[in-house]
């Protein structure tokens, strides 16, 4: 009983090793109070709930060879651990600038950065789209390096709130920034049928992109709802019921994966947005600066990879990645989700 008379509630209960929802994961949710078991679940090759194991850290520095006195952006911080390792390596010279698009981490990110002992002397850190990285050359000239993560991070996959994880049931959302924008439950209330099918295939290389895209539509013109992710799962699976049973599980679980990423695409303007970021970041790169992306699919891959040729072409860019650099195998073993990642880097003349 508390002094108004009033009998307190007790935590509930951690089920088991790994809880099912994320809401009762509360000892990953807290990584500095339960050090031990955030520790366990990385040994086991899986990303705590709520945070982001950063990929190819040291592919990234090696390309980026960031020395102390030089100014640098993170275009994607993230949950900031590629921007931790970027503060290292400046030793609290020189200065990082770091933005994101998602308020929401943003939020949570500046603390924990802060917590650190990195103030606005070492990095400063805005909410600002990466298609905006002109604005940044308006508080200093030049940058000597980029990074930009393009993957989604694993807290907002995680996070049933957020509507990325085909995982769990909630908001079919997919916004990076849930502030702005149609989410993609609206998308769909107002999409057409090739229209559709286009960016399913076009996003995503969805083999199956036209009997989805007539489900998807159908449903809806019925007046049926289409407006969480376990809705959208079930219009995939009723759209597919005619392939072999054998391999139906794996097959519709393949085809929820690239509608979710094809929609996230489209809701959130990736491919515009990227495009915009490659043709501004010759523009505020210093000479002999450098610019590493991390890719996730084929689709941006190829953006930046014909983005860095035609500079590279145009005597922009003095020399560019032949190849992309990939994850290590014992990185993958670690941390399954860096088995798609690619980086491409680029230097400027």
């Amino acid at each position: 009983m508390d002094y108004n008379g009033e009998k307190k509630q007790r935590r509930e209960r951690y089920k088991g090793t790994h809880p099912k929802q994320f809401k009762d994961k509360y000892k990953e949710l807290q990584a500095d109070k339960y050090i031990a078991d955030v520790e366990k679940i990385i040994s086991q090759g899986k990303t705590p709930a709520g945070s982001h194991r950063s990929i190819c850290v040291n592919e990234i520095l090696e390309i980026l060879k960031i020395a102390p006195g030089e100014t640098g952006l993170d275009a994607t911080l993230g949950y900031g651990g590629h921007c931790l390792e970027m503060l290292f390596c400046l030793n609290k010279t020189g200065m990082l600038y770091a933005i994101d698009v998602d308020p929401i981490e943003l939020t949570k990110t500046r603390k924990r950065i802060e917590e650190l002992g990195y103030g606005n002397e070492n990095i400063i850190i805005k909410k600002l789209n990466f298609s905006d990285i002109d604005q940044i050359s308006v508080e200093t000239e030049y940058l000597n390096f980029i990074l930009a993560d393009l993957g989604v991070s694993s807290m907002q996959i995680d996070n049933p709130e957020r509507g990325f994880s085909i995982k769990h049931d909630g908001p079919l959302d997919l916004r990076l920034n849930p502030t702005t924008g149609k989410s993609a439950s609206a998308f769909l209330r107002t999409v057409t049928q090739d229209r559709l099918e286009e960016l399913l295939q076009y996003n995503s290389d969805e083999p199956y992109a036209k009997k989805i895209a007539i489900a998807v539509c159908s449903k809806i013109a019925k007046g049926l709802q289409i407006e969480t992710t376990s809705q959208l799962k079930q219009c995939i699976n009723e759209a597919l019921f005619f392939l072999p049973s054998h391999d139906r599980a794996e097959n519709c679980k393949k085809a929820h994966q690239r509608c979710f990423q094809a929609l996230r695409i489209e809701v959130n303007r990736e491919f515009e947005v990227l495009e915009k970021f490659l043709e501004k970041i010759p523009t505020v790169l210093s000479s002999g600066g450098r610019v590493a992306i991390i890719t996730f699919h084929s689709g941006e891959d190829r953006l930046v990879k014909k983005s860095f040729q035609y500079y590279l072409r145009k005597g922009t860019y003095k020399e560019i990645a032949d190849e992309p650099v990939r994850a290590s195998v014992e990185e993958i073993n670690s941390n399954p989700r860096a088995r798609s990642a690619k980086i491409r880097w680029a230097i400027k003349a």
